[in-house]
Formats: structure tokens, C-alpha cells, sequence
């Protein structure tokens, strides 16, 4: 029997321990020519224990306990007769198949690093192999701590319950001294908001502005806020730096007073992301930016899932996860945000959910629409949306939390924009959701 066609390599799921094996689904394109299941087996074999040709020490014993397993091969469209294919296909077109392969839990363990040199490794080189999804079993998953706080952590840290949570990142991104960014942190906070960043592009020690001097203002800053609107602010310092310096960054932040931390998390990796999450010195919540891990995800056939980026964060550690929505500058899919979301706050073995971090072009007019789409559990990430405010950031943020208390209420925008001054020219500036063309706003 020809071993790529064996039972050992290809059983049915049924016939597995799916509590033994991580499982990766792909979008595999084919060749007329090239015959699906000989390719799907050749990539599980090439990503466990062999090679293109066979080696001797590549026993059965071998590959029935470290060989990868092929479950499934479904062609899209499912093609019954190879007659009608034949008839439907251009011959130089590509066939579809979504491959799903077991890769056993030993071969890996907790090593991210090697997770990736697994699933996704020499075959990403193909033409038209992107991955899906992976499912983590739970002898994947236990070994990790996954975030620290996570979605409900956070909110008691704030002592805010209920209702949504408004961030803010502090414009412009870079360039600016602490002086000046601790001045638009009060005004931001002193409007409402709750959680204020740094932009991905500021991080660590600038000439202009260095990492002890911004925290120690922007927390003074945050101080004086809670004076005049009698709630906390956290901080969200963006850290990103070389992983040799990343804990001492950590370190330094904390001990000038930062109640929360930020990382680009695809720029320092994610075993870089795990380590800081599991340091019990670093005992505040961590943001997760996405800046850079959408160049992995943006080809429809080729990459990774942002769905799966989502869930390798919360896997390793993130407290609060960035992602985007499609009705504002970006324009991720509307299902894949919505499972972006599934990611980070759905049940996932032991891990806790994360706080979904909304943004991306988030004005007033938009949260009808996205408190629709996945509820009061979330951080609406806000940037120009306060900083560009007619009336200032103050204003800026009073605005988002007088839409939140009204909608909340079951009142509409319209409503509320007759007693708010500064609600009504923010949907003057920018519009709602449903009534205007919103990513009119957006130069992008």
C-alpha cells in the first residue's frame, strides 16, 4: 500500500485522540494536475518527522506517534465526480481544499517558537496555503496562564461594571514631549475616559521623551483626572523595545507608577509576549497592539487568520486585545471581526477572557452599531475621534460617555445630542452609523 494513502497517516477523527494533537485547518490551493490528498499528506509529513524523500529512520513506530495527521480534505466546491470538475475548472485554475492536519501536542508542547516552525513553517512557502484556524486542545492550553486579568480583571481594576469602557490614544502619535502628552492625557481623562494609551509608534526611551519622565506625568496627570471626574484611569505605556531590554522596560514603568502596560505584540513576538504576562513582578494588565500582524493576514489565500492571531494572544497572556472593526478606517470583514471578537472573550479551556479592544476610526456615531454587534463588554478604542473634537479632547470624551449612558438607557443619539453640546457636534462632524457615510471621515 502506498504510505501516503495509509490509515496511519490519514484516520478519521473519530479514530484520534483529539486531546493529543493540535489542529490546524488550511485553505490549500491545488494544481489540475496535482492530486490533493498526496499534497496535504506531504505537508504533514514534511512539518513532523520526514522529508520529500523517505529516510530510513523514519519507522511506522515513528509516524504513528509524531507523524502529522491528516482528518479531513474538503474540496470547495465538493466535487463528487472528477468528470464534473474537470467540466467546472479552467485547466490552469487552482482547486480548492480545506485541509485540516493533527500535529501531535509532544512534538510541540508550550513552545510557541516551535508551534509556528510546525504549523506554519517551510510550507508557507507554497503558492495559495493559508491557515484557517487551529484548535488547541486542552493538554496544549493548561500549560499556559493566558491573561493575568483579562475582560473581568480589568473592569474591577477600574471599578467600572456594566457598561462599555472608552480608551484613548493620545495624538499625535509621536514626536510630542511629556509635557505636552501628559496636558491631552487630563483633558482625555477628566472627560471620562478610562483607559489611556500610548501609540504603537512611541515606545521605551525617545530622545524626546523618556519612558520614566511620560509615566510619572501621565500618571500625575491621571491623578488630578480622578479629582475632577471621581474614577481611575489606567495607563497603558507602550514598552515595545529588543526583547533584552522588554523587562527592564516593564520594571522601570511600574516602579515610576504605571498601573498597566502596552507591547506591539507582533513586533516583539509572542514567547516575548508570554514572558512578560507570566512574570509575577509584572503585576499590572497588558494591552496587546496589533501593528504589523495584519501583513500576515490580509491575503486571502496566503497567511494566517487574524482569528488565530487573536487566539495566540489570549493564549499567550494579553489582557486586552486590539482588534479591528470594518465600518470605521479599516476594512477587515465583517464575520472575521466578529470572530476576532470570539477569540478573545469566548470560552477557551482554562484561559480567561480578554477585554476586545474596538478600534480604528471609532466616533460617537458608531457605537450603536458595534454595542449591536457584541455588547458592553468591550474597550472602544478612540483616538482622532476625541483629540479632533470640535470643543477639545475633554469634550471629545464626554461625548462617548454621554452615547454610552444614553444607549444604555435605550435612549438614541438623537436624544441625547439634544442635552449634550458636545455629543451634537461630534455627530455633526462625523455622523452616524446608518444615516451618514461614515468612512467619508477617512482618508484611508
Amino acid at each position: 500500500m502506498n504510505r501516503f494513502y495509509s490509515p496511519l497517516i490519514n484516520p478519521l477523527i473519530e479514530g484520534v485522540d483529539t486531546n493529543d494533537l493540535v489542529i490546524a485547518t488550511y485553505l490549500m490551493g491545488a494544481t489540475m494536475d496535482e492530486e490533493p490528498v498526496l499534497k496535504a499528506v506531504s505537508m504533514a509529513i514534511e512539518q513532523t518527522t520526514g522529508s520529500w524523500a523517505d529516510v530510513p529512520e523514519e519507522t511506522e513506530e515513528v509516524r504513528a506517534k509524531y507523524c502529522g495527521k491528516v482528518l479531513s480534505i474538503y474540496e470547495v466546491p465538493d466535487y463528487e465526480n472528477e468528470t464534473t470538475a474537470q467540466m467546472s475548472c479552467d485547466r490552469s485554475a487552482m482547486r480548492y481544499y480545506v485541509v485540516r492536519i493533527g500535529f501531535p501536542v509532544d512534538n510541540i508542547e508550550d513552545n510557541i517558537p516551535l508551534l509556528l516552525a510546525s504549523i506554519a513553517g517551510n510550507i508557507t512557502a507554497l503558492p495559495c496555503l493559508r491557515i484557517l484556524d487551529i484548535d488547541f486542545p486542552a493538554k496544549f492550553t493548561d500549560k499556559f496562564q493566558g491573561p493575568k486579568f483579562g475582560l473581568q480583571g480589568v473592569r474591577d481594576v477600574l471599578g467600572v461594571q456594566g457598561r462599555p469602557l472608552l480608551n484613548n490614544m493620545i495624538k499625535p502619535c509621536t514626536g510630542y514631549t511629556p509635557d505636552v502628552g501628559a496636558k491631552l492625557f487630563f483633558e482625555a481623562a477628566a472627560g471620562g475616559v478610562d483607559i489611556i494609551k500610548d501609540d504603537e509608534l512611541i515606545a521605551g526611551d525617545r530622545v524626546f521623551n523618556s519612558l520614566t519622565e511620560r509615566v510619572k506625568k501621565n500618571m500625575d496627570a491621571a491623578r488630578r483626572a480622578e479629582e475632577v471626574k471621581g474614577e481611575k484611569t489606567l495607563y497603558t505605556v507602550n514598552i515595545t523595545d529588543e526583547m533584552s531590554r522588554l523587562k527592564d522596560n516593564a520594571y522601570r514603568a511600574i516602579d515610576a507608577g504605571a498601573n498597566a502596560l502596552m507591547v506591539d505584540a507582533f513586533g516583539i513576538g509572542l514567547s516575548a509576549m508570554r514572558m512578560l504576562a507570566e512574570d509575577p513582578n509584572v503585576n499590572v494588565p497588558i494591552l496587546a497592539h496589533i501593528c504589523f500582524g495584519m501583513s500576515w493576514t490580509t491575503s486571502p489565500i496566503q497567511g494566517i487568520s487574524s482569528f488565530v492571531l487573536n487566539k495566540l494572544l489570549r493564549i499567550c497572556g494579553a489582557d486586552i486585545i486590539l482588534t479591528e472593526c470594518g465600518y470605521g478606517k479599516f476594512d477587515i470583514s465583517f464575520a472575521k471581526y466578529i470572530k476576532c471578537i470570539h477569540a478573545t472573550n469566548s470560552p477557551f479551556h482554562n484561559l480567561k477572557p480578554a477585554l476586545p479592544f474596538v478600534g480604528g476610526g471609532v466616533v460617537p456615531g458608531l457605537v450603536p452599531q458595534l454595542l449591536d454587534d457584541i455588547g458592553p463588554d468591550v474597550l472602544f478604542g478612540v483616538g482622532a475621534g476625541i483629540h479632533a473634537h470640535p470643543m477639545g479632547p475633554r469634550a471629545g470624551a464626554i461625548a462617548f460617555r454621554v452615547a454610552f449612558d444614553a444607549l444604555m438607557a435605550g435612549k438614541t443619539l438623537h436624544e441625547a445630542a439634544a442635552d449634550s453640546p458636545e455629543l451634537k457636534a461630534s455627530l455633526d462632524k462625523w455622523g452616524i452609523y446608518g444615516e451618514d457615510k461614515l468612512k467619508e471621515n477617512y482618508a484611508l
